[in-house]
């Protein structure tokens, strides 16, 4: 799944650059969009993101492409390799993660998937 999201004046921090926080926040709801809608009968929650290290600054006015892909499935979570790409000014990913989820009933106890 492809999400894309535009960097606004309230994204940045003072110095003019994108909060490390936002675009966590991004990523975690990209990655949750992609897993609900691939499991829709499943409702889940965030239980895990691997490794946190941004390799390039973003300035207001990007267009970030947020890229999720299904690389897991276990029982009751599932994991998705996260990449995020500023196509207009850089090749490579400036960012890339993943993400796992659990699916959960109404009291936040683990159910599994199928």
């Amino acid at each position: 799944m492809e999400n894309h999201r535009l960097v606004l004046p309230g994204d940045l921090n003072q110095y003019g650059f994108l909060f490390g926080g936002r675009l966590l926040a991004w990523i975690d709801e990209a990655s949750w969009i992609a897993a609900s809608l691939e499991y829709p009968h499943c409702q889940f929650v965030t239980v895990a993101m691997d490794t946190v290290e941004f390799h390039h600054s973003v300035r207001e006015g990007t267009i970030l492409t947020i890229q999720c892909e299904l690389t897991r499935e276990g029982c009751t979570s599932v994991t998705y390799a996260v990449k995020v790409w500023d196509r207009q000014a850089r090749p490579g990913p400036i960012f890339s993660t993943a993400v796992t989820f659990v699916r959960v009933d109404a009291e936040g106890h683990k159910l599994p998937l199928r």
